[in-house]
């Protein structure tokens, strides 16, 4: 069996050993991987259509992180038998610290801090304010593994738990109220911070518009961590410069990387990262086990974890 990897190098090498009869090959370059698809079975990481359209043999993709998009992008791939799996589960810890790491610095005003220090200034108590989490209500846009990893942790600060969900509203028991995309107008009006967590799907893709960012309360923070295409920025910005917005965070951007004349850079009370949650001294390792332990359950026959509905995109 042949395995063409285009996945981290380093995370490839460590995994290649266990299996001395699969026929291990780790490309990086487009012509690279055109010519190894050709005959392999099984692509481990990200192949574009051109590759997917050349890799005659190919059953299998296991995708390097928990999005799919770009898969799902591939017509061809999403009407054919080749089985789709990710590796959701591996990052929800790390993005769920983001996210937090944003609201935290968001409502506790931590840049005035920060600049106050850069500056020798010791601000006096008299004149600094910040927001608490306690008693707020989070509103989760996307109640999978990474809404419920940042859900969780909004219960252990004291907040309320309100979300809404595409595929089903089944929620543990410290979520106040889970509902369909349908319910999406009340949480936004209701909720005084509202992370979204939800997939790039054809559903989702600027589902967070001029009207539900609208119906925000002002004063409200809005965080972003799974892929950017929904929330419409123009309307983002706009509610940051009035002030009516108190804060927001995007780790992830409709236009990745963000071209430097971007309005996003410049917007007010506005943090911005390189779509970086996902990254820390744990997930590698996280993404590899998952990786290793598909490969294992493929070679044995055995049913895949995290396969991909390629109906619906995730």
């Amino acid at each position: 069996m042949k395995l063409v990897s285009t996945w981290k190098p380093a995370e490839s090498a460590k995994i290649a050993p266990e299996f001395p009869n699969v026929q291990w090959v780790a490309v990086k370059e487009e012509e690279d991987v055109l010519r190894e698809v050709a005959d392999a079975e099984v692509v481990f990481g990200h192949i574009g259509r051109d590759a997917f359209l050349a890799a005659r043999q190919l059953r299998w993709i296991q995708n390097g992180g928990a999005g799919v998009e770009k898969l799902m992008a591939i017509p061809e791939l999403v009407e054919s038998d080749v089985v789709i799996t990710n590796t959701s589960g591996a990052h929800v810890d790390t993005i769920a610290e983001s996210a937090f790491g944003m609201l935290v610095y968001l409502c506790r005003n931590f840049k005035r801090l920060l600049q106050a220090q850069s500056d020798h200034v010791y601000i006096a108590q008299s004149d600094y304010r910040g927001v608490g989490l306690a008693g707020m209500t989070m509103g989760i846009v996307g109640l999978g593994n990474i809404g419920r990893a940042i859900g969780l942790r909004a219960r252990a600060f004291g907040m309320k738990v309100i979300a809404v969900n595409a595929r089903n509203t089944d929620a543990p028991d410290w979520v106040d109220r889970c509902e369909r995309l349908d319910g999406l107008p009340d949480l936004m009006a209701e909720a005084d911070v509202v992370v979204v967590c939800a997939p790039l799907t054809p559903l989702s893709r600027g589902m967070i518009g001029p009207a539900e960012i609208g119906r925000l309360k002002k004063g409200a923070y809005l965080i972003a961590v799974s892929r950017g295409g929904i929330i419409d920025e123009p309307a983002l910005i706009s509610s940051l410069e009035s002030g009516s917005l108190a804060g927001a965070g995007l780790d992830v951007q409709a236009i990745e990387p963000l071209p430097a004349e971007s309005p996003l850079w410049d917007a007010p009370n506005l943090i911005l990262t390189p779509h970086c949650s996902d990254i820390s001294d744990r997930t590698d390792a996280a993404t590899s086990t998952i990786m290793q332990d598909n490969l294992r359950r493929y070679v044995a026959g055995e049913p895949l974890r995290n396969i991909v509905d390629k109906q619906v995109g995730y």
